[in-house]
């Protein structure tokens, strides 16, 4: 799923749509992709001189991996008229600093789920090494029409 497909699913836009590309999509798992580059409006200020990708945006990455791989499973029957909203992180584990020029690899599982709520837990890697890692729950919520 390219850059096009993937805001098809998820309402996210620039500057804070953080996932490039799904490279692997099951039914209970997606990988995804995000091109970390210099150009991100965040490292002007995180940190000057010594640009380091905030946790809680490799959190939010996650979780729009989580959302796709929600939206394009048989538990949302019609994606159009749901959005996908975090109600807990757990666990979120933050092992290695990610820098400009890193493609940040995700890899979100399902968990559980319960009627409107579901369990996921996310790995997300560098060159192979575990950067971060969560169990994170969502809700299935009606999408408002404004």
């Amino acid at each position: 799923m390219n850059i096009q497909e993937i805001k098809n699913y998820i309402p996210h836009r620039y500057p804070f749509l953080l996932v490039d590309r799904v490279i692997e999509l099951e039914e209970k798992r997606i990988v995804t992709l995000k091109n970390v580059t210099v150009n991100e409006e965040f490292f002007n200020g995180h940190f000057p001189g010594q640009p380091i990708m905030p946790g809680v945006l490799q959190v939010e990455a996650m979780a729009q991996s989580g959302c796709l791989m929600l939206m394009n499973s048989s538990l949302i029957e019609n994606p159009d008229e749901v959005l996908i909203v975090f109600t807990g992180i757990n666990n979120a584990k933050f092992r290695k600093s990610v820098v400009p020029g890193d493609q940040l690899m995700m890899e979100i599982e399902l968990a559980n789920h319960r009627r409107n709520f579901v369990n996921m837990k996310g790995k997300a890697t560098v060159d192979g090494k575990v950067v971060c890692e969560l169990d994170a729950s969502s809700a299935i919520v009606p999408r408002e029409n404004s």
